[in-house]
């Protein structure tokens, strides 16, 4: 191995990209489907209903109790032999950081919805509202808007964790990098560069958070 070589990283680049594709697919995927399910679990976790209330809870306890690189693992190992067909390594991560932010996102939202004066609940209803209907026209909307800074940090969170699929073999920006330097014995640029782009998006993205904290602040 030499001195450090900037042209190995130049011709990386198309390799790259691909895993970063990737990468941001899975991120995407992940807060969207995260959030979705988060939300109906906390609704759940907020319902009249104990049996919801608890089978939420038991979901929420469970999955922020396991490591995400085993939750990945599983479904990658286990779910195949269940289902009797490969589900693929894409698809397994996908589910897995749906799963698994999910317990996270709904402690959030949770958290937000709470925060919402039941005030203004009240009058929603005595207009004619259904709950539903609170819940999707005022009480949702408001909850988001006091919770998106803590969205969004979780999010990075997100994206940091993609780099767990190595387990599976996918080949995410991470996976890629490292492949490339173990090919071509140039493990330190790839590792850099791996570094350096980490650090400017999730900083750029961290700074990004704490101006929208600012300008929502009241």
């Amino acid at each position: 191995m030499g001195a450090f070589d900037f042209n190995v990283i130049v011709k990386a680049l198309p390799l790259l990209w691909e895993g970063m594709q990737v990468t941001l697919l899975l991120t995407a995927l992940g807060i969207l489907g995260g959030i979705a399910l988060g939300i109906v679990l906390a609704v759940m976790r907020l319902s009249r209903s104990r049996l919801f209330r608890n089978l939420a809870g038991a979901y929420v306890d469970l999955l922020r109790s396991l490591p995400l690189v085993l939750l990945i693992f599983w479904f990658y190992f286990l779910v195949p032999i269940a289902v009797g067909h490969p589900v693929g390594g894409f698809y397994s991560a996908v589910i897995g950081f749906i799963l698994f932010e999910a317990a996270y996102f709904c402690e959030i939202i949770r958290s937000g919805i709470e925060g919402v004066r039941r005030g203004q609940v009240m009058a929603g209803l005595a207009s004619g509202l259904t709950q539903a209907q609170c819940m999707r026209f005022i009480i949702l909307p408001q909850a988001f808007r006091a919770m998106l800074p803590v969205l969004l940090m979780q999010s990075i969170n997100v994206f940091k964790s993609t780099s767990l699929v190595y387990v599976i073999g996918l080949r995410d920006f991470l996976t890629a990098a490292d492949l490339i330097g173990g090919r071509d014995n140039r493990l330190t640029e790839m590792y850099l560069l791996v570094a350096v782009v980490f650090f400017v998006i999730c900083w750029t993205a961290s700074q990004a958070v704490g101006l929208l904290q600012r300008r929502i602040a009241p």
